[in-house]
């Protein structure tokens, strides 16, 4: 067979090992390895599987993303996320559906210092969820709204998805950031019209949440400084040219964890911290080290040239190639984790993207929002399986048709997105 062939058949024997649910990791590594022994020999890939962890490891760009994990999971542990939902609570106490929506708002803000979707889906779960039911809510729309809510971790930064992509393609992780604002914000507020209307022709799907006076929204309103304080260092810091990503994560980590301290964290809940920290930041290094072997195996067999050269065969524009990129994400969203999708993909459609004069921050803004969505719809939807571990009382099926209006508001905000590259590329 020739190179091409055999990275083409690498890429369907991969496909099928995500299918049949092996670790995504793995699969990319096994895979890229043996692939790469038939494209060159076996001397060569051993000598590559020699380098490549510790090219990985030794990156200075990935440093910053254990960083930002940490930050989310002192968030997380410290009660952090308590507070937060508290104080959206009051905000909108009065309104019908006001805790929902104050899961939503909640799940918005500590985005801005987790940077994962599942992290946030899960610890908002854990805060706003036994609350809601209390309340009276609709399981459903109680589960749908935080697994929607979780899903702006991926897009309001700092944002790890961004941070791959913008260290995968070479961009400006500043850029990116700043690209992922107002999707991000849009989210947000699409959730928040999408709830009123939920409640608007199903009341009984929520109840109304105890009034507060404009004293006590005005105090909740200054609770949230904190966080806001965090977000604007670390992005105003690297816009700025004041720190680079890694120094900027290195702070909002500090701030965060001395935050957590005077909050009351104590040494169990830091060793925790850490552990948890470890454990994920092991996970995304381990496909880091699966994505670089795959990437040899694309790079050695000239397969994104052979993808490059059949679409110019098909002589479309760059509207119908970024629609079949869309089409090959909601795809591969029915089974594949988000972060392990854009390590994946990225490198293979990159290429094509930059031949057709795509601007390249607005691609990487719409193929995380487009992997988001897969972290909501069925079968796979990781949120949704997240959260249902947290509630195993809650059948999958009744979080599914809960989220179902979210899913269809995120069309809708990634049709804005395709009809106005502005909304990414406006603050850049």
């Amino acid at each position: 067979m020739s190179s091409e062939q055999i990275g083409l058949s690498c890429l369907g024997i991969l496909l099928v090992a995500l299918i049949v649910r092996i670790p995504i990791a793995l699969a990319m590594l096994l895979v890229g390895f043996f692939g790469f022994v038939g494209v060159t020999n076996m001397d060569a890939a051993i000598a590559m599987l020699k380098s490549i962890p510790t090219e990985v490891m030794a990156n200075y760009e990935f440093s910053c993303i254990p960083m930002f994990i940490f930050m989310g999971v002192l968030a997380s542990h410290s009660g952090m996320a308590k507070q937060l939902f508290i104080a959206a609570r009051d905000i909108f106490g009065g309104w019908r559906g006001g805790m929902a929506l104050a899961a939503v708002s909640a799940c918005g803000v500590f985005s801005a210092i987790s940077g994962s979707s599942m992290a946030t889906a899960s610890t908002m779960s854990r805060v706003a969820l036994p609350e809601m039911e209390k309340a009276g809510y609709n399981p459903g729309l109680a589960a749908g709204a935080l697994a929607a809510g979780g899903t702006l971790g991926i897009m309001i930064p700092p944002s790890i998805a961004l941070l791959l992509y913008a260290i995968i393609t070479e961009q400006s992780v500043g850029d990116m950031f700043m690209a992922g604002i107002i999707p991000g914000l849009a989210g947000l507020v699409f959730y928040i019209l999408t709830i009123a209307v939920v409640v608007k022709v199903k009341p009984e799907m929520a109840a109304g949440s105890d009034p507060t006076t404009w004293k006590e929204k005005f105090q909740a309103v200054l609770g949230l400084v904190p966080f806001g304080i965090v977000f604007l260092l670390i992005i105003g810091g690297i816009y700025g040219g004041i720190f680079t990503p890694t120094e900027a994560a290195a702070v909002g980590a500090f701030i965060t964890l001395v935050y957590a301290v005077v909050q009351g964290m104590r040494s169990e809940g830091l060793i925790s911290a850490v552990k948890e920290t470890l454990a994920l930041s092991a996970v995304i290094f381990f496909m880091l080290t699966g994505a670089q072997v795959f990437g040899y195996l694309v790079s050695a067999s000239r397969l994104s040239f052979s993808i490059f050269d059949f679409v110019m065969s098909l002589h479309m524009s760059s509207f119908g190639v970024m629609a079949c990129i869309i089409l090959m994400y909601f795809v591969l969203g029915c089974f594949m984790d988000s972060i392990a999708m854009l390590l994946l993909t990225v490198p293979v459609f990159f290429p094509v993207v930059q031949s057709m004069g795509i601007d390249p921050v607005w691609f990487g803004v719409v193929s995380v929002l487009t992997v988001e969505l897969g972290l909501i719809t069925p079968p796979v939807g990781m949120n949704v399986f997240v959260i249902q571990a947290m509630a195993p009382h809650i059948a999958v099926n009744k979080i599914f048709r809960g989220v179902t209006p979210f899913i269809l508001c995120d069309f809708i905000r990634l049709g804005a997105l395709l009809a106005f590259p502005l909304m990414a590329t406006a603050l850049v």
